[in-house]
């Protein structure tokens, strides 16, 4: 049987040598269709024997099974490190102590680790438009230290050729950032745009400074064979991003 990590992604990011992360693909678990195989969403109408299996198996190959959060397309960031109360509510951590295991889980949205190039803290975003635009990365980065301090990569979303958005959402990022403008082009009805996700969240990061972005490539949506997409398929998995410094 093959292992999750023999399918898992690598981010391809100059990080510190003490630093790992990495993205769960839906290959590797126990659950069956529609969320075959690896689905580590426990909120998405699975069987939760086979949640509990696959996030089990996740944590077998961790320093540490990853703190899970109820992400609900906000900013909040928890401290990961001495975090033991019930499944915190938030869209980030960051972690400072080794063997602390930040994840995200993502089925379109954009995850996003970022790392202190000291190799001191590490910590993972997860960034809807919503949570874009609502400074999500930004507060994630701050956390960490100044933006020039930070590196950051970001992992598979749903791409420029999938992400058909309304005139409210455009409106909403170039209002606040002139510059966003070239993340739109015009959709194939009036009134909408292919929005890219992963040019948003460059210039975002580029306010405060961090410009040491990397990934950025995938589509979700496009890859039905490797990634989940809430999207394409709406009842389907989540995948998992973690970032962690080595015990």
């Amino acid at each position: 049987m093959s292992h999750w990590h023999d399918h898992a992604l690598i981010p391809d990011w100059p990080a510190p040598p003490n630093v790992r992360a990495c993205v769960t693909t839906r290959a590797g678990g126990t659950s069956l269709a529609p969320y075959a195989s690896l689905n580590l969403g426990d909120h998405v109408g699975d069987n939760p024997q086979a949640v509990a299996a696959n996030r089990a198996l996740l944590a077998a190959a961790l320093p540490n099974a990853p703190l899970w959060l109820n992400q609900v397309h906000g900013v909040a960031v928890v401290e990961a490190d001495r975090y033991t109360g019930a499944v915190p509510e938030a869209d980030a951590a960051v972690a400072r102590v080794a063997g602390t295991v930040c994840a995200v889980m993502t089925a379109d949205c954009l995850p996003v680790v970022f790392a202190r190039r000291d190799g001191t803290a590490v910590g993972a975003a997860h960034a809807g438009w919503r949570g874009l635009h609502a400074g999500v990365l930004e507060a994630t980065a701050k956390r960490l230290g100044d933006g020039s301090q930070l590196i950051a990569w970001m992992g598979p979303a749903i791409g420029p050729d999938a992400f058909e958005v309304g005139e409210e959402v455009r409106e909403a990022f170039t209002r606040d950032l002139p510059a966003a403008t070239a993340a739109f082009r015009p959709g194939a009805t009036p009134d909408k745009w292919w929005a890219d996700i992963y040019l948003l969240a460059r210039l975002r990061l580029a306010t405060i400074g961090l410009d040491a972005v990397y990934g950025g490539g995938l589509c979700t949506v496009r890859d039905a064979q490797r990634f989940y997409s809430y999207r394409r398929d709406k009842t389907t998995g989540r995948m998992a991003t973690m970032v962690w410094m080595q015990p």
